[in-house]
């Protein structure tokens, strides 16, 4: 059992850069690998980056890779995903997510979700 509360969201320009915090209450965190999804208006939820449960092993998206930066921290109970570059878009929301493998990329495979964090870029 593990509760996940996402923030760091909000307004930036093209090619700018947000860092996002995902922090995670329970005794067992380490337990789980942990993921970032993208739900875009109009959209479901989509897998952007992940993470394992040492923090060893990371993957990502084709579109993101060498912008963004998936990381975790086991003793805060807190992951990261560090977005540079920032390409234009509509509003999306960002959520992160505890399951049981960081290599399974769909919904699904994932337990627990955080409530979302907004971000918006600007042309």
């Amino acid at each position: 059992q593990v509760q996940l509360v996402e923030s760091g969201g909000g307004l930036v320009q093209v090619g700018g850069s947000l860092r996002l915090s995902c922090a995670a209450s329970g005794h067992t965190f380490n337990s789980y690998a942990m993921a970032w999804f993208r739900r875009a208006p109009g959209k479901e939820r989509e897998f952007v980056a992940s993470i394992n449960r040492r923090g060893g092993s990371t993957y990502y998206v084709s579109s993101v890779k060498g912008r963004f930066t998936v990381s975790r921290d086991n003793a805060k109970n807190t992951m990261y995903l560090q977005m540079n570059y920032l390409r234009p878009g509509a509003s999306a929301v960002d959520y992160c997510a505890a399951g049981r493998s960081a290599t399974a990329r769909g919904r699904r495979a994932f337990d627990y979700w955080g409530q979302g964090t907004q971000e918006t870029v600007s042309s």
